[in-house]
């Protein structure tokens, strides 16, 4: 649906207004015949015909372009006043600057923020509002830290309200400290994991250096022998060398 023609100041274009609503363009779209409606009206429209109300051409809505600039520019000039008229606003501003003014209105009707409170209330006596709703909170005045809402007054007991709460934190805390207790336990699993590896790895390496050592310690004893077999020859061919 388009903007109410009874709230715009002065005369408006026909070319303007909606097709099917009759009132003036909210999101407009046009046909390629030209013809322009509201977003929302046209494509409700198209959802039972495929033609254009107006001349009766046939349309789908991938055919539906934006409005021609000069046209978005005439509407955007428009004036207006603001939807809360009834309410006591005066304010007349274009139509392309009403949906930032109405966002922020004063005479805008709001819900009022505390729970359980069903007040539509105008923006601008909410604070007023809200200083005696019954639905408000507000700290207990014994001191126990409680928020309290007035229709909770006679029934509340502080006493009862700090066991509660002292029993959540014990609950919380316990289950921080299993938490922290599993993380450690888990911590302390996978290094004892990684140590054992390790030291796999350390018992590899000294059977290797053993195993080398001993190879070595073979090869030195075989030069030794050689060694001394090559004394003894020369030994012998010195003896046979005096005879001669």
């Amino acid at each position: 649906m388009g903007y109410d023609i009874e709230r715009f100041v002065g005369y408006v274009n026909e070319g303007l207004l909606c097709s099917i609503c009759r009132d003036v363009l909210e999101d407009p779209l046009q046909a390629p015949c030209e013809h322009a409606f509201c977003a929302a009206c046209i494509h409700g429209w198209l959802v039972h015909h495929s033609n254009c109300p107006e001349d009766r051409q046939v349309i789908d809505v991938s055919l539906l372009r934006p409005l021609y600039r000069y046209m978005k520019n005439d509407l955007n000039r428009l004036q207006l006043h603001c939807r809360n008229r009834e309410y006591g606003c005066e304010m007349v501003c274009s139509l392309e600057s009403i949906d930032r003014h109405e966002r922020e209105c004063e005479y805008s009707q709001i819900p009022c923020s505390n729970a359980g409170c069903s007040v539509q209330i105008e923006r601008r006596n909410l604070d007023g509002h809200l200083a005696v709703c019954e639905y408000r909170s507000r700290e207990c005045p014994n001191g126990c830290g409680y928020t309290l809402l007035s229709a909770e007054d006679t029934q509340h007991n502080c006493v009862a309200e700090l066991r509660t709460e002292l029993e959540l934190l014990r609950s919380e805390m316990i289950c921080r400290v299993e938490e922290a207790k599993h993380e450690m336990e888990s911590r302390l699993d996978s290094q004892r994991r990684h140590m054992v590896q390790k030291e796999s790895i350390l018992q590899n390496e000294i059977e290797e250096l053993k195993s080398q050592m001993s190879r070595m310690m073979s090869d030195v004893r075989s030069l030794m022998a050689a060694e001394r077999q090559h004394r003894q020859e020369l030994e012998q061919a010195e003896l046979e060398k005096r005879e001669l």
